[in-house]
C-alpha cells in the first residue's frame, strides 16, 4: 500500500479555503443579496446566505445553530488535522484534505457572518438545488473519495485473506 506523511495535504487544504473565501468575498463585495445571473438554462450564480447547515437542515433554528454547526466544524478540523499528521493512503489524505478545506471555509463564514455564502444554483425548470459553494462541493468531494477508499481497502482486505 502507498502511504503519505506530508505536510502538502495541508496546503491542498489551504488552497481550498483560500479559494472558497475569494469566491465569497466576491461574490458578497459585487453583488447584492438575492441576485440571480443565468448562465445556462439549469445554472445560475446567485448570492444567498445560508444559517444552516446543507440543505438549509437548521436554517430557522432561531440561531443557536450558527454556534452548535461552527463547533462541529471546528471539532471536524481538529480531528482532519490530527488524521493527516499520521501516515495514510493517499486517496484518503486527499479526502481529509478536501473536507478539512471546505470545513473551515463555511467554518470561517460562520464565525464571521453568523451564515454562509452560497453562489452556485442547479436547476430543471422552476425546481432548485439548494444552493452551495465551493466548500461545499469539497466536502462532498472529499466523502465521495473516502467512500472509494473504503471500498479499495474492502477489496484489498478481501484478497489479503483469501
Amino acid at each position: 500500500m502507498h502511504y503519505t506523511h506530508s505536510t502538502n495535504w495541508y496546503y491542498l487544504a489551504f488552497v481550498v479555503f483560500a479559494g472558497d473565501q475569494a469566491i465569497k468575498s466576491y461574490i458578497d463585495m459585487t453583488t447584492p443579496l438575492g441576485w440571480s445571473h443565468e448562465v445556462t438554462s439549469f445554472f445560475n450564480l446567485v448570492h444567498v446566505l445560508n444559517p444552516g447547515a446543507a440543505f438549509s437542515f437548521l436554517a430557522h433554528s432561531g440561531g443557536w445553530q450558527r454556534w452548535f454547526l461552527l463547533a462541529v466544524a471546528v471539532s471536524a478540523a481538529i480531528w482532519l488535522v490530527w488524521l493527516l499528521a499520521k501516515p495514510v493512503r493517499r486517496l484518503e489524505a486527499l479526502a481529509y484534505s478536501l473536507i478539512l478545506g471546505g470545513a473551515l471555509g463555511n467554518a470561517f463564514d460562520r464565525a464571521m457572518r453568523g451564515q454562509v455564502i452560497d453562489y452556485f444554483d442547479f436547476h430543471l425548470r422552476q425546481w432548485h438545488w439548494p444552493a452551495f459553494n465551493v466548500a461545499d462541493m469539497a466536502i462532498v468531494g472529499g466523502a465521495i473519495s473516502l467512500i472509494v477508499a473504503s471500498l479499495f481497502k474492502a477489496d484489498r482486505q478481501q484478497h489479503t485473506d483469501a
